[in-house]
């Protein structure tokens, strides 16, 4: 067993796809880097903290992304959203069988807002068309980083999203959460309260989250090989569906992730934190 969330990100996508079959594309032999963070004296990364390319998975062609939460959080600058959308349109073009995407973000980086926003809503856009020409986009997340701000969004932008009980999926993170409305509103230290309300067992019980596997590089693969098939059309009527869930969580009446799991009928809710996986499966809540 080799934990997902130790590993690096050009690690995890060696493990995940066919061994040797991953081609990376800008490579950081070609010191692609964000022109901005040198202007603020801050260190850059040769590949701009993602790296892209083309693989196989269980011999179908797949092209492939990998957030690396190591540097600057997993931050989408201009650069690091620019790979993303190249490979998204390329995707258009060549017509792999999947885009794979491994994401570990905290969102976009203070540094180059601006630009990172720009950056995430040509994410967004360039998902979307890849989904709408048939393509499914496959989102693994299980890295410590997480998966918070504009990538949070680009997740849910998904067909498929794959997460283990230490990812974690939210749109703010629950330092900014804290910092914008006081410790009383949402204490970041609280490790308890932080997984039950933006980990991976929370958003598997909530809907948000398609499969739930071990913190395992061998779960993950045979997850996303699983997902291969597991496109979603974009559609009025499929929208309408996940507004409507949405919707009827607005009505509730709680501000606790244990009353929301209740008001799913989710039998002995006050115990999922301290299940493990094979427990929550075997709740059956979907």
């Amino acid at each position: 067993m080799i934990s997902f969330s130790e590993c690096s990100a050009r690690e995890r996508l060696a493990l995940i796809v066919d061994d040797g079959s991953f081609h990376e594309w800008l490579s950081p032999a070609m010191r692609l880097m964000s022109p901005h963070l040198a202007q603020l004296g801050v260190p850059a990364s040769f590949d701009d903290g993602v790296a892209i390319g083309r693989a196989t998975l269980a011999g179908h062609e797949v092209f492939v992304a990998a957030q690396e939460g190591q540097f600057m959080g997993g931050g989408v600058g201009e650069v690091h959203g620019a790979k993303l959308v190249g490979l998204l349109r390329r995707a258009l073009r060549d017509k792999p069988r999947a885009v794979l995407l491994l994401a570990e973000s905290g969102g976009v980086r203070l540094h180059e807002a601006n630009a990172g926003l720009i950056a995430v809503s040509e994410v967004m856009r360039a998902l979307l068309d890849v989904r709408a020409a048939g393509i499914p986009v496959i989102v693994l997340i299980g890295g410590s980083g997480g998966c918070f701000g504009g990538m949070g969004i680009v997740a849910r932008c998904a067909d498929h999203i794959v997460m283990s009980d230490l990812g974690r999926l939210a749109m703010s993170g629950p330092e900014v959460i804290e910092a914008s409305h006081g410790v009383e509103e949402f204490d970041s230290r609280d490790r308890a309260l932080v997984w039950r309300t933006t980990g991976g067992k929370h958003r598997w019980l909530t809907g948000d989250c398609d499969v739930l596997v071990e913190d395992d590089v061998a779960a993950f693969r045979t997850a996303a090989i699983a997902a291969l098939d597991a496109g979603r059309p974009v559609t009025l009527a499929a929208l309408e569906q996940e507004h409507a869930k949405l919707a009827a969580r607005l009505h509730f009446d709680g501000d606790e992730a244990v009353a929301l799991w209740a008001a799913l009928g989710i039998p002995d809710a006050n115990r999922v934190p301290d299940l493990d996986v094979a427990g929550v499966l075997a709740l059956g809540a979907h």
